[in-house]
């Protein structure tokens, strides 16, 4: 009985350490994730920064990556979700122009081939946003092909 008293324990303390560890980030997956940015609601300067790396999986060599973004926050007039990708010299952005609508912005593609792609998601002003993010490798014929994430950052830089 005692024995399993501790193997209980040990697993709620951890449960707490990855609830702890990836708070953060409220769900990710090869395809999506999201979180709250500011929950605080203090900062006009939260950022989120991941990288995504695409890679041939089988399917193929990653020709681009494709993301769109979606604030499910209640609208706040002025206050946007943004989502910017960036690798090497090259850079798209979009931003979510409805808040609340339950519609993820149009996608933007990056063309930079295999490898890694930074996605950086920010605000346009001081307030809590709820969002959501989806993003595929994909090979030259639009096939899903290999995506792994990392989030690097969640909120301001130390």
């Amino acid at each position: 009985m005692i024995q399993i008293f501790r193997i209980k324990q040990k697993l709620l303390i951890i449960l707490a350490a990855v609830y702890l560890l990836f708070g953060c980030v409220a769900f990710v997956n090869a395809h999506g994730g999201g979180s709250v940015l500011d929950a605080a609601g203090n900062s006009r300067t939260f950022t989120g920064v991941a990288f995504v790396t695409c890679f041939d999986d089988g399917n193929g060599p990653a020709e681009n990556l494709v993301a769109r973004i979606r604030d499910n926050s209640p609208p706040v007039d002025g206050l946007l979700v943004n989502l910017h990708i960036f690798k090497g010299n090259k850079a798209v952005g979009i931003s979510d122009t409805v808040s609340g609508d339950a519609d993820y912005s149009p996608f933007v593609t990056l063309h930079g081939g295999t490898g890694v792609y930074n996605i950086i998601v920010s605000k346009t002003d001081v307030g809590e946003r709820l969002f959501n993010l989806e993003w595929h490798c994909q090979t030259a014929d639009n096939i899903h092909t290999g995506t792994e994430i990392g989030v690097t950052q969640f909120g301001e830089p130390q």
